[in-house]
């Protein structure tokens, strides 16, 4: 009995890797670097990862950072950030940043921009990174 509990057990777990990736990641993968903070052209040089099933990442001001994103697209709901720990005079600006990125609850990839904004009307626009 405990054999074949075992066996279900993984059967379930195996099927669940073989689901439909319904996440920002089948949507909008790739590398984005952010062009507009609320409309406002944005610093160069911030960038978002899109490549990992239910995982962000990217650089900010001064620090790389990661993140956990489950919510099924259009929504997104980026969970606690972890970033490396490299100081730069611009460090208030990246955790401003970090903290709206916090916020985002619902993202629109159409082609090579990737638009995230949160029900209070603030949003970050991202445009495809092109080599």
């Amino acid at each position: 009995m405990a054999i074949r509990g075992i066996f279900l057990f993984g059967l379930v777990l195996l099927a669940a890797g073989c689901l439909r990736d319904e996440t920002i990641s089948a949507y909008g993968p790739g590398l984005w670097i952010l062009d507009r903070v609320n409309g406002e052209p944005a610093q160069n040089g911030i960038t978002l990862e899109i490549a990992t099933r239910g995982r962000i990442s990217g650089h900010a001001h001064c620090n790389g950072y990661s993140a956990r994103q489950t919510a099924p697209y259009p929504w997104i709901a980026i969970d606690t950030i972890t970033t490396t720990e490299r100081a730069c005079d611009q460090i208030e600006e990246e955790a401003g940043y970090l903290s709206m990125l916090l916020t985002m609850t619902l993202a629109e990839a159409s082609g090579p921009v990737l638009i995230l904004s949160n029900d209070t009307g603030e949003s970050l626009t991202y445009i495809a990174y092109q080599p």
